[in-house]
């Protein structure tokens, strides 16, 4: 999309094709083109305004029914933070004091528009056109005061901004310039648009500086004494972030959101978990725990140990409920061995089976296929080592 078909869908034309469009979006691509061509709608207009209502429809599960109100475009979409998370972010950030936060590399502006609702001032700036005519548009829709700006966030001046979020795009061009189309996603840091040489150096223009990152970065290559953030929702690990500055509260924290509700782990990320024998329940912490190298604290809170010093599955005698990962009963250990595992799972009338895996090689779908699984039960199949070497756990979740 380009500026002047943003300009056509806020005309009045446009917004009758969207809702026309609205009605379209189960059909063929060529056939709702059509049908918006035979009630009058011109063939540009017809094409982007579908486009717009797909992105709506997927757009639900991340902006819930705003989702409806506002405009999008495909990288933006992938990119945006969802609500709870960049609501949660805003919480902090005016815990913390922030009055005023520019927000640099804004996108569509999730986390602009969760910072103006949670009463901070808001400069949001971004190098794409219609990106930043799209959040300029949507805070006028939602009721959101926010000064948008179209520029490189390495041109903004910076002496005077209370606090700064920046979330480097990770999808560019050839020029690095943030884009709606013909876009790549990098994984190097260094081909960020800002790079990750000026990003990494934010913290010393702003103390009040908060990143948003892939939730693979290097940790080696954050600011110096900031604290790592990985968030999960429902299981999903989906972003990291690095609080710098008067901002960071502990070394690494695990913010784990189920539903509406956000639990936290927090620790060193140097510690290392006791290792010990299985147990009666084996739990498989979720990713966020994992990657902020919080298992030892994970450990202390189920009494547990490792199995294997490489593992992160986490035994235990005692069932402990908890929202930092799921808990299975363990039912049988044994070494690996396809004849043995299969004989054991149909003894036990094992018709469906969930393989889960943790320091096994072994591919999932072709031992499913091997295990010749007829029965009527349902069981989980835990693929891993004990005190390095390679075991079956049969076991079913609680």
């Amino acid at each position: 999309m380009d500026l002047d078909q943003l300009a056509a869908l806020r005309s009045r034309d446009g917004s009758a094709a969207l809702a026309a469009a609205a009605e379209l979006t189960g059909q063929e691509p060529l056939a709702a083109v059509s049908a918006l061509r035979a009630r009058g709608f011109g063939p540009d207009l017809a094409g982007v305004a579908l486009s717009q209502a797909r992105l709506r429809d997927r757009a639900v599960g991340k902006f819930g029914a705003d989702a409806y109100r506002l405009l999008f475009t495909k990288d933006g979409l992938e990119q945006a933070t969802r609500p709870a998370v960049a609501a949660r972010r805003a919480a902090r950030l005016a815990q913390a004091g922030v009055r005023h936060l520019t927000d640099l590399g804004c996108g569509l502006g999730a986390d602009a528009i969760a910072a103006a609702r949670a009463g901070i001032t808001v400069h949001a700036v971004d190098a794409d056109p219609v990106t930043a005519a799209i959040i300029a548009y949507n805070a006028t829709v939602l009721g959101l005061d926010i000064d948008v700006s179209c520029a490189d966030a390495r041109d903004v001046p910076l002496s005077a901004a209370g606090a700064a979020f920046c979330d480097p795009a990770r999808r560019v061009t050839g020029s690095g310039a943030r884009r709606t189309r013909d876009t790549r996603r990098v994984f190097d840091p260094a081909d960020y648009s800002p790079p990750w040489d000026w990003v990494v150096q934010l913290p010393t223009l702003v103390p009040y500086t908060a990143l948003k990152l892939a939730p693979g970065i290097e940790q080696s290559l954050l600011p110096e004494d900031c604290e790592l953030e990985l968030v999960s929702v429902d299981g999903d690990v989906v972003e990291a972030a690095a609080w710098c500055g008067p901002l960071a509260q502990v070394p690494r924290r695990a913010g784990v959101l189920r539903g509406r509700t956000a639990h936290e782990l927090t620790g060193s990320g140097t510690r290392i978990a006791r290792v010990g024998p299985t147990g009666d329940y084996v739990y498989d912490p979720d990713g966020a725990v994992v990657r902020s190298h919080l298992v030892a604290e994970y450990a202390d809170l189920l009494d547990g140990r490792l199995g294997d010093e490489s593992i992160a599955y986490v035994w235990s005698d005692a069932k402990v409920a908890t929202p930092f990962g799921r808990a299975f009963a363990v039912d049988e250990v044994m070494p690996f061995s396809l004849k043995r595992l299969r004989t054991a799972l149909r003894e036990r009338n094992v018709g469906r089976v969930e393989i889960l895996k943790r320091g096994s090689a072994l591919d999932v779908e072709q031992l499913r296929r091997d295990l010749r699984l007829a029965g009527d039960e349902p069981a989980s199949l835990l693929l891993t080592r004990v005190a390095g070497r390679p075991v079956a756990v049969i076991a079913h979740p609680v």
